[in-house]
This record gives structure tokens, sequence and C-alpha cells, in this order.
């Protein structure tokens, strides 16, 4: 199964469908995401479409509704969960600015005091 997330004018993902294969393997038997595009753009007539890897095999992450795709990275992009945290470059994955306790116990980020706080 292919899949291809369904950009807005914003490279917002706003959907992601699943196709069959076959409609993006050319007569050769080579998988080409052009023929995906083709295909979703006549059914639904947006012609914003990327592939994406349910395996995260490419484009770094599987599209999500809400994540934004990064043309300069080729990268899906999830929504930032926190004004504190910043983007990992090679997983394209948001990280928090202090590494979380790794002691067995429960942890929330709290933005308030940009740390980690037990939950209780």
């Amino acid at each position: 199964m292919a899949h291809f997330a369904k950009l807005n004018n914003e490279n917002k993902i706003v959907a992601v469908h699943p196709i069959a294969n076959g409609v993006i393997t050319d007569s050769d038997g080579n998988e080409q995401e052009q023929l995906g595009i083709d295909f979703l753009t006549q059914m639904y007539g947006n012609k914003l479409w990327v592939q994406t890897s349910y395996n995260g095999n490419f484009r770094k992450n599987y599209a999500g509704v809400g994540f934004t795709y990064d043309k300069t990275r080729d990268a899906f992009i999830p929504p930032k969960p926190f004004a504190s945290w910043t983007l990992v470059e090679d997983t394209c994955q948001w990280t928090a600015p202090v590494t979380k306790p790794d002691d067995g116990k429960e942890y929330t980020w709290n933005e308030l005091i940009t740390n980690w706080t037990e939950i209780e």
C-alpha cells in the first residue's frame, strides 16, 4: 500500500490517503511517485500531493495531519510541541532542551520551568 499526504497551500498536511501499489507502478515494474500524484489529482482535484512512507523509509517521518512538508529538507515535520524545543535536523523530530530523566519514573514536560516534572 502506498500513502500520499494531501497538502494545503501552506504545505500543512490535511489528509493522508492510501492507494494500491499497482497505481504507482509503471510498465517496467518501478514505483513512480508522479503516477500516484496524477491518480489522486484526478480523483480529488487537488494537485498538492507528496508520497509518504509508513515505515519512515524516506522523507524522515510518516506524514500526519497537522505535520508540515518542508521542501528544502524533503521531510515531513510534526507540529512543534513546545516553544522551547528544537528541531533535530537528522530526524526532523523535536527535542527538549533538557534530557528526560531515565530513572524508570514517569515525567511530563513543563514549559513554564523548561524542565521535566515527575508524574506522581
